[in-house]
């Protein structure tokens, strides 16, 4: 049976990073306590955040961000056989974005799928083209998380002044960030990845995140009407107390589903930000396990230089521990990606086999 190696990697970030002092400007300040929770320094958004304009698009980062990995794969967009996309903010709700970066790769036919599980859903996609590949379905499968927040949440502060705009209303400001990530993976003999796990475990829990509008919830005409066509809701403390009961249960439930153990891995990739921050709210809520204990000192993400980014989260940072030497040949990288909107995981270890890149790929895109 064929493995699903990973071959290549790209990311993309739109525009120049905008940092904290400039979303205060736009928004107001938050508490300090509050903002070094949050451990976001930077982000960066597809549009301009003095007119709203937008100078990029979700499909448009998500090429950008495929064409980066397969220039650093070396493989040609018409050899991927098997393309999957995963975002929560399309560009429209029909056609998917998959489908416009195919056209956009200039590829005529292609197996596509779309997924929406916010950042879970890039590691789902890894799954799901680790077994189109073992079972010989698909050879070469490009796997893309891309997000577009920015245009949800510029109405909050455009014509508005900062002192008006509610606290509650400023924490998706100082949060979110638009990107794409990009990873191409390719049938190989050994290494690559290893069966993955994925769980909803919200039931009747309420929504962490709620983007309401645009859908067809109620009627349009009533949408119209309403003060915000989309309101981003976040639910901070909800999200403090219940993302750390599902990190730790991903990981347990990843590494099973490997049959490994965590002291089997050399790192694990979690787009939660601080590691510190998520060990302490652990022990709170009584769910630190002997997994984590083991993973002390090889956690890692780039949360604080790209800012939260949903779908991107996982193959931005993938690409950028891979570039910057962090992951080389021969380690075991679990990854794992959470999303709160209703409470899903998904994770994937990875037996990892591609070369490092070379020093003038690292340059960030």
């Amino acid at each position: 049976m064929p493995s699903a190696q990973i071959i290549g990697t790209g990311g993309f970030q739109p525009g120049d990073p905008i940092d904290n002092a400039t979303i205060e400007k736009y928004v107001g300040p938050l508490p300090e306590d509050v903002l070094s929770g949050l451990t976001i320094e930077q982000r960066f958004w597809m549009i301009d955040p003095e007119t709203g304009e937008h100078h990029d698009s979700n499909s448009g980062m998500a090429y950008k961000a495929a064409v980066r990995a397969l220039e650093t794969a070396g493989i040609e967009a018409a050899e991927v056989d098997l393309m999957i996309l995963a975002t929560g903010t399309p560009d429209y709700t029909l056609p998917p974005s998959v489908n416009l970066v195919q056209e956009r790769l200039g590829v005529e036919s292609v197996t596509t799928l779309e997924i929406r599980s916010g950042g879970a859903g890039a590691a789902h996609g890894l799954d799901l083209a680790r077994t189109y590949i073992e079972q010989g379905i698909a050879t070469t499968a490009l796997v893309i998380g891309v997000e577009a927040i920015s245009p949800a949440i510029a109405p909050v502060f455009l014509e508005t002044e900062p002192h008006k705009i509610r606290m509650r209303d400023r924490m998706p400001l100082y949060m979110f960030g638009d990107g794409a990530g990009a990873i191409v993976l390719r049938a190989g003999e050994a290494g690559g990845l290893r069966r993955g796990a994925a769980r909803a475990i919200g039931g009747s829990r309420k929504p962490g995140i709620w983007a309401i509008g645009g859908g067809t919830h109620a009627p349009l005409l009533q949408q119209q009407r309403s003060k915000k066509l989309v309101d981003l809701k976040v639910d901070v403390v909800g999200a403090g107390d219940f993302t750390p009961v599902m990190v730790s249960e991903a990981l347990t439930h990843t590494l099973a589903a490997a049959g490994l153990a965590a002291a089997d891995t050399d790192w694990c990739l979690i787009p939660e930000g601080n590691a510190g921050w998520m060990l302490d709210s652990m022990r709170e809520a009584g769910v630190q396990t002997a997994e984590w204990e083991a993973l002390e000192g090889r956690i890692f993400d780039n949360l604080a230089m790209t800012g939260a980014c949903g779908c991107a989260a996982v193959p931005l940072f993938l690409d950028d521990g891979w570039r910057n030497g962090q992951i080389q040949p021969g380690h075991r990288v679990a990854i794992i990606g959470v999303e709160a909107t209703k409470w899903m995981y998904a994770g994937i270890v990875c037996d990892w086999t591609a070369p490092t890149p070379a020093a003038s790929s690292r340059v960030p895109a």
